[in-house]
């Protein structure tokens, strides 16, 4: 459990150093026309602001998995993310572009990060933390069903490399969230477990590149494929192995929730935005960029993926066979 804290420390300022990344230099190349412009962008023209809010959201996850799923841990971090969706708005407003401002914003979103962190570890030295598994689990699948997300991004044009990049940087960086998550959650991190959580990173990671190097509009099919293998491996990882084995009829049910589950919530969360709430509408309104034509919809994907994430928690986040065990 040493390593638990350091690696979700990293894989946050990891995730910062994306988000800042991502405002500077990706957000400006979905703004060619300039606010307001006569000629309006169509759907996913802000593909940049979806991968940077998913940046945002891996900030408290690399936090939950820091705080081995305390209540102490995980409440601050998602404020933070919260105060950081806000900050990210003020700053697409402001159109911050170059290097020099990458530099800035990174290095700025870190401090806060150290400042949050230290307050957090300073907390856990007056009553040392149990590890939440459940909460470690549910954290897991969030990250996987964001991944699907991620590796799927699309645009209107699909010409630009830096999607390409951006995506699968996003995808790499929750993957590694998922597994960590997932492995951190398990009862015990024994060689088995630690040779899958290796296993499934590699397959995780070679399923992203499949998706990105599948033609948009049929990458359904891989989509599909990624989120079933790798939710099920988040199971085979956190869950309990009663006797030292999996119970593999749990495994196989949970390997068809995951077959399905995201899809479902996913088109169910994306219908209930365009239909109810025009939450993607209202964020392009109060960055100052030109809203997209009325014939298409400003959909935010990456909050669909969050839904769809808890929604998928709700169903897996299960661990442990007598949750009244304690295992640390």
């Amino acid at each position: 459990m040493r390593t638990v804290r350091p690696v979700g420390l990293l894989l946050s300022a990891a995730a910062v150093v994306l988000w800042a990344y991502g405002m500077t230099t990706w957000q400006p190349l979905t703004e060619p026309l300039g606010p307001w412009s006569e000629h309006l962008p169509g759907n996913n023209a802000y593909w940049a602001r979806d991968l940077r809010f998913m940046a945002i959201m891996a900030v408290p996850l690399g936090l939950v998995l820091a705080g081995r799923g305390q209540v102490r841990w995980g409440g601050p971090a998602v404020v933070l993310g919260g105060c950081w969706i806000a900050a990210d708005v003020a700053i697409d407003r402001a159109d911050l572009i170059g290097s020099d401002a990458t530099v800035l914003l990174a290095v700025g979103g870190c401090a806060v990060l150290g400042v949050v962190a230290a307050i957090l570890l300073w907390w856990d030295r007056r009553t040392p933390p149990a590890t939440n598994r459940r909460v470690l689990t549910g954290a897991a699948c969030v990250a996987g069903v964001l991944t699907l997300v991620a590796a799927g991004m699309e645009s209107p044009t699909d010409r630009e490399p830096e999607l390409n990049q951006g995506a699968l940087a996003t995808a790499a960086l929750l993957v590694a969230l998922a597994v960590g998550a997932a492995l951190a959650a398990a009862p015990a991190r024994t060689r088995v477990r630690v040779g899958l959580a290796v296993g499934l990173t590699v397959v995780a990671l070679l399923g992203v590149g499949l998706v990105r190097a599948t033609a948009p509009g049929t990458r359904l099919l891989p989509e599909v494929a990624l989120g079933a293998v790798l939710l099920t491996g988040v199971t085979l990882l956190a869950w309990d192995w009663p006797g030292g084995r999996p119970i593999w009829w749990h495994h196989a049910l949970a390997a068809l929730i995951a077959l399905v589950g995201p899809l479902v919530f996913l088109a169910a969360t994306a219908i209930l935005m365009m239909i109810m709430m025009p939450i993607g509408a209202t964020f392009t309104s109060l960055a100052g960029n030109s809203p997209i034509h009325a014939a298409d919809s400003d959909l935010l994907v990456s909050l669909a993926g969050l839904l769809a994430g808890l929604g998928m928690a709700v169903l897996l986040a299960r661990p442990s066979v007598d949750d009244r065990r304690q295992l640390r």
